[in-house]
């Protein structure tokens, strides 16, 4: 590899086109005056606005991203609350630090299964918007646990002594002195949460109601019934497009953020 650089970058090259080209392939057949999916005959926006006229989609993507910001709020909440109370050591912590991570290795048709069963058979919650949470909070709360504990973990204690000596009460030191540092991590594991949510199907597969259907779960039994159809492409290039620029932005506001620091840092 030191001696032939190429051969490198050729690899890299054979892998980024094996990611990246069937998306690639998807943007510019979205935009096919015709149904085929294998041959161009023009140029068209015809499929993304059927994509926009349908109501189905539309009810469809209100739901999910309901779903999603409910999920990972309660999720956000929750598993911060866990991280900050297996922070110290306590007589079961490691029974419940298990029961928290287990999720994470869980099958997710097991899962729904699961979720299924308790929430019909045993709680009696019918199958819709309320099974969903219950099921999505279930799962997304050990990502948020685990991404806070690794940020809690390293933080320093005698920060919060320091303000707890210069009369701060605990209220006072949790927000203006550990929230501060911990809120990275909880805004990343906020947005794990909210992406599990919005792109799972497996589990809301079993839990979806009349009316209740979320967007991946349409888009599987679209694809299932009709085949890849042209609105489903159109609806993947959005959602493609949707996500790149969020992590454009990301990217940017963190690199903002650094030089804003770096510049702080050096006036200081």
């Amino acid at each position: 590899m030191t001696r032939r650089p190429w051969v490198l970058g050729g690899v890299a090259a054979l892998v980024l086109a094996f990611l990246y080209a069937p998306i690639a392939w998807l943007a510019v057949v979205s935009f096919n005056d015709s149904r085929s999916l294998s041959r161009i005959t023009g140029l068209s926006t015809r499929w993304y606005a059927q994509l926009v006229a349908d109501d189905r989609v539309l009810d469809a993507l209100g739901l999910t991203l309901r779903l999603a910001l409910t999920s990972a709020l309660v999720s956000t909440a929750i598993g911060t609350l866990a991280a900050f109370g297996l922070r110290r050591a306590f007589p079961g912590r490691g029974p419940w630090t298990v029961l928290l991570s287990l999720p994470l290795v869980v099958p997710e048709v097991v899962l729904g299964v699961a979720v299924l069963g308790f929430c019909v058979k045993l709680a009696g919650i019918p199958l819709g918007f309320g099974a969903l949470l219950a099921a999505h909070v279930a799962f997304s709360l050990s990502f948020v646990v685990v991404v806070v504990r690794s940020r809690v973990a390293g933080m320093d204690p005698r920060l919060e002594e320091a303000a707890a000596d210069l009369g701060a009460s605990p209220l006072v030191a949790f927000r203006t002195v550990t929230l501060p540092l911990v809120a990275p991590a909880v805004a990343a594991g906020a947005a794990f949460a909210f992406l599990l949510s919005f792109d799972d199907v497996v589990t809301s597969s079993y839990l979806t109601g009349v009316g209740s259907t979320t967007l991946p779960v349409f888009v599987y039994a679209q694809a299932s019934k009709r085949g890849v159809s042209p609105e489903i492409v159109a609806l993947s290039t959005l959602l493609v497009a949707v996500t790149a620029l969020l992590l454009v932005v990301g990217v940017l506001v963190t690199a903002w953020r650094a030089r804003r620091a770096g510049a702080a840092s050096t006036f200081v």
